[in-house]
């Protein structure tokens, strides 16, 4: 049989990644998991069993939000993180056909697949703005735009960012350490560790993540690299924390590794995308970007950006800035840690602008 050839201008079929075993393992090996379109009865299996598809996100407390920000048709909004675009999505189903709400993001391979999501399930640029900008810069768009009615900031890295490998985020799968949310520019965090001493590592691990054991994992780190060990992947800087931790007793050793792992790479994350001084400068310029009775809501994922959101807010309303401020945080219900075991540590905070 004569081999059957392609179309003109038409891509050769590509055949999936094969896999052994009954379930695919790897990121790139679950393709029905990439493809929630077609595939939606299995991503939902996948959601069931409190996992997050591959290549997908599961927007947040996204109740709660639309319950806070009371959103109209024909008000303007603003997304700071577009990712997977979940919140976007609901927010724009408020607006009803009538409003506009911009998205910002910096990422370029995630934010173009999202844009293009949003695109064909029929959100035109009538009612959909995207702009490829840090939220630090939320000035800069409401000058363009105009002020708004309604905002949300989620400070989490989407899962899509997370699960890849290639991003190198998790120390979970080995991969370049990148931990760049726009890998088009700045240090990855490889070359970060190669710039800075050990005594400033030790720091970025207290003040960006609490890391008790951050003395021993700083030493260990740069001891290793002094000798020549590189460290420019995942596996090789959780090769180097659980060396730290060696001496702890074997019933405490595998939790703390795993527990120290999640922070340093934090910690390193934090750093690499000035997340702390993107935030400074957010909450600086948020009461600026807001209408008078303007609302705004903030999903928070660690301590330190609590704290920074809490501090703003709470200055914000003695001075006046702010009409009506958060008196505690709003947390994720039980059953929906549970359905996303990612939303554990969320925490909402809120004001209207006076």
């Amino acid at each position: 049989m004569e081999k059957q050839q392609t179309a003109a201008g038409e891509a050769p079929h590509k055949r999936r990644v094969r896999y052994s075993g009954k379930y695919p393992k790897k990121f790139e090996e679950k393709y029905k998991e990439h493809d929630p379109e077609k595939y939606a009865d299995v991503v939902a299996h996948v959601i069931e069993k409190g996992s997050t598809p591959a290549g997908m996100h599961i927007s947040i407390m996204v109740q709660e939000i639309l319950d806070f920000l009371q959103i109209q048709p024909g008000q303007h909004g603003m997304d700071c993180t577009l990712g997977y675009g979940g919140h976007s999505r609901r927010m724009m189903e408020q607006l009803q056909g009538e409003g506009r709400l911009v998205s910002l993001d910096i990422d370029p391979i995630e934010s173009e697949k999202t844009v293009q999501r949003l695109r064909d399930a029929g959100f035109g640029e009538e009612i959909f703005q995207f702009r490829r900008i840090n939220f630090a810069n939320i000035d800069e768009v409401a000058r363009e735009l105009g002020p708004v009615d309604f905002l949300l900031a989620d400070l989490g890295v989407s899962s899509m960012q997370i699960d890849n490998p290639e991003r190198g985020f998790s120390y979970k799968t080995d991969g370049p350490l990148d931990l760049r949310l726009d890998p088009t520019h700045g240090e990855s965090a490889a070359e970060r560790l190669r710039s800075i001493t050990r005594d400033e590592f030790e720091s970025m691990l207290i003040e960006n993540s609490d890391e008790p054991y951050a003395t021993e994992i700083a030493a260990t780190v740069f001891n290793e690299m002094r000798r020549g060990n590189v460290i420019e992947t995942t596996t090789q800087l959780k090769a180097a924390i659980e060396k730290a931790l060696v001496r702890l007793p074997k019933e405490e050793k595998e939790e703390a590794v795993k527990k120290s792992c999640a922070r340093t790479f934090q910690a390193l994350r934090i750093d690499v995308n000035s997340e702390f001084e993107v935030l400074y400068d957010f909450l600086e310029k948020l009461p600026g970007v807001l209408k008078p009775g303007g609302r705004a809501a903030i999903l928070t994922f660690h301590s330190g950006e609590d704290r920074l959101v809490k501090k703003a807010f709470k200055d914000g309303l003695r001075n006046g800035t702010y009409a009506e401020v958060a008196g505690d945080v709003i947390r994720p219900s039980a059953e929906e840690c549970r359905l996303n075991p990612r939303a554990r540590s969320t925490k909402m905070r809120w004001a209207v602008k006076a």
